[in-house]
Parts: structure tokens; C-alpha cells; sequence
């Protein structure tokens, strides 16, 4: 297959092309989703030492908690390829590691869809009532799963004649 972006032919990769371009291609994505989530799990951070948010009532503690929590958790998700390779680097294992580390990927973007739901569930709540807050950001997590999921879901099925 052409590949018009790289303008090279993919069926003529061996295979150990082939695994440094996955390799590849997965850094370029986690790079993107890295800086994003340190940036929302930095910030997040701050939101606790805030004297009104001490104030703030059990609801928004425990969405904070759970929205901290899963910014964190797709942060080490997102830092855990870079890690694993650091630990078999040269061993020639990366048709092992590249699996891994995409479910990783994976895995991130799930707790950073819920980190982004979870922020914005905090900031609503402060500026609507609660229950317009709840409403709007199920709607913010239902277009999340919609583009981020299921859209590419539905074209995968397609490719695959489903």
C-alpha cells in the first residue's frame, strides 16, 4: 500500500521497519496526549490549596478526587511506554512491547476522557446549577465517546466489511 503522506510504499518494509514505524507513530500520538494531561493534572493540583475550594461541599471533593485521580492515572499511562521501552531497549523486544504500550495509550485516553468530563463537571457546577452542570457534562462525555470512539469504531467495522 502508498503511502502518499511518507510517499513510500508500506508492503516493502520488513518488519523490523515496520515495528520502528508503529514505534513511531505511537511517540508522535502520546506526545500529544502527554502535555494536555500533565497540563489538566498540574492544574488540578492547584484547585485544592484554594481557600473557596476548601469551603466547597462533599460533591465537589469527591469529583475532584475522582477527576485527580484519573488525570493521574492517564498521566502514568501516557508516561508508561516511554518507561517500558526504557527498560528493554536493545533487547530486541519491541513486536512484544508495541501491543503493550498501545493498550497503555489506550487506556489513557479512557481516564482522560473521564479527567475532561470531571473538569468540566467541576467548573459547571460552580457557574449553572448542579443538575444543568451533571446534564451538560454527560453531553461533553457522550461527544467525547462519540469522536473519540465510536466514529473511528464505525470506520474500522467498515474497512473491515462489517
Amino acid at each position: 500500500m502508498m503511502d502518499s503522506e511518507a510517499g513510500y510504499d508500506r508492503n516493502s518494509e520488513d518488519e523490523a521497519q515496520r515495528l520502528d514505524r508503529h514505534w513511531n507513530e505511537l511517540l508522535q500520538e502520546l506526545r500529544l496526549a502527554q502535555t494536555g494531561t500533565q497540563i489538566l493534572f498540574a492544574f488540578l493540583l492547584s484547585i485544592a490549596f484554594q481557600a473557596k475550594f476548601q469551603e466547597a461541599d462533599t460533591f465537589t471533593h469527591d469529583v475532584y478526587a475522582g477527576t485527580l485521580v484519573a488525570s493521574a492515572l492517564a498521566v502514568g499511562l501516557f508516561l508508561a511506554p516511554v518507561s517500558f521501552h526504557r527498560l528493554v531497549y536493545r533487547q530486541k523486544l519491541r513486536d512484544r512491547m508495541l501491543p503493550i504500550a498501545g493498550h497503555m495509550a489506550s487506556a489513557g485516553l479512557v481516564f482522560l476522557v473521564l479527567a475532561m468530563a470531571g473538569g468540566v463537571l467541576l467548573a459547571l457546577d460552580v457557574v449553572l446549577s448542579r443538575t444543568v452542570a451533571i446534564v451538560v457534562t454527560a453531553i461533553v462525555l457522550a461527544w467525547f465517546t462519540l469522536f473519540w470512539y465510536v466514529i473511528p469504531a464505525w470506520v474500522r467495522g467498515r474497512a473491515n466489511g462489517e
